[in-house]
């Protein structure tokens, strides 16, 4: 018998995380966090991390559980989040996933490419390029691969020229997860209401503190890493080092993160097109 397990998407801002409480208490379940981010202890206000309080009781896995230091792959997310529905299903709760980085949602639900090794000749060469000369070379060689990335995020964009080099293209995920009951619950706002509530989102986060945040964990871990962790650490890394204007925070954030939530969008309609899921309509809920 499969598995039943309930998966939550949406772009940013959309209200997954009290979606996913929602549905936890009224169907007694427990959350596994979809997000490359949130895993990291100290990422709080730049990634909108759930709060003790937003849980509500709820059982809350895979967040604050490495450093900023520290790597975690999708293929560690996929290892932890199998293991995880397995225990959970076996208590008899609904292992409910909720995030919104679809490429760990692909790994689990398709597969990881076939493993290529590192190549450190290639890296080194690779990181001489800007981030926008890395996501240029993947889109060139490998549209559907770009597609799926996020063009800010260097490790992932340098991890896809090295599976290109060895195998020509990003080949066709290989299954490695056990099938499960698959039922889709899609958060899809308007695109007036999303940008509204991303330009929500934004403001407060700047008020509640995320230029410290940001300039403690670069303190920890330096501007190279601190940008693996997404636009909102990107942008204010830059004003932390003088290289924009503190004024410039709010709208530059704003048009970054739009960008990405249309990417985001984007791949909710690939789900659509092949008759996976149906749309929810958007709820009045934080992130």
């Amino acid at each position: 018998m499969k598995v039943q397990i309930l998966c939550i998407a949406g772009p940013t801002a959309s209200g997954k995380s009290s979606r996913a409480v929602e549905e936890a208490l009224a169907r007694g379940g427990e959350v596994i966090s979809v997000d490359s981010r949130q895993v990291y202890r100290g990422l709080d206000i730049g990634t909108e991390k759930v709060t003790a309080d937003e849980m509500r009781g709820v059982p809350h896995h895979l967040i604050d559980i490495r450093e900023p230091s520290e790597r975690y792959s999708a293929g560690d997310f996929v290892a932890d989040a199998t293991r995880l529905i397995e225990e959970i299903s076996a208590r008899g709760n609904l292992p409910i996933l909720a995030g919104g980085t679809h490429f760990y949602f692909n790994a689990l639900l398709g597969g990881l490419p076939m493993g290529v090794d590192e190549n450190p000749a290639l890296r080194a060469e690779l990181e001489k390029l800007s981030t926008e000369e890395l996501y240029a070379r993947v889109r060139a060689q490998d549209a559907r691969r770009a597609a799926e990335l996020d063009p800010q995020n260097r490790r992932r964009l340098i991890r896809a020229l090295e599976i290109i080099e060895a195998k020509g293209a990003v080949p066709e995920p290989v299954r490695a997860a056990p099938e499960y009951e698959i039922e889709w619950i899609i958060i899809d706002p308007s695109r007036e209401e999303l940008r509204a509530r991303i330009d929500a989102r934004l403001a407060d986060a700047l008020k509640r503190g995320l230029v410290d945040e940001v300039r403690r964990v670069r303190e920890e871990v330096g501007d190279a890493r601190l940008d693996e962790f997404g636009l909102e650490y990107k942008i204010v890394g830059e004003y932390l080092r003088g290289e924009r204007a503190e004024a410039s925070l709010l709208p530059a954030l704003s048009a970054k993160l739009w960008q990405y939530a249309r990417r985001q969008k984007a791949w909710l309609r690939k789900l659509r097109d092949e008759n996976v899921i149906a749309a929810e309509p958007p709820r009045p809920d934080r992130s």
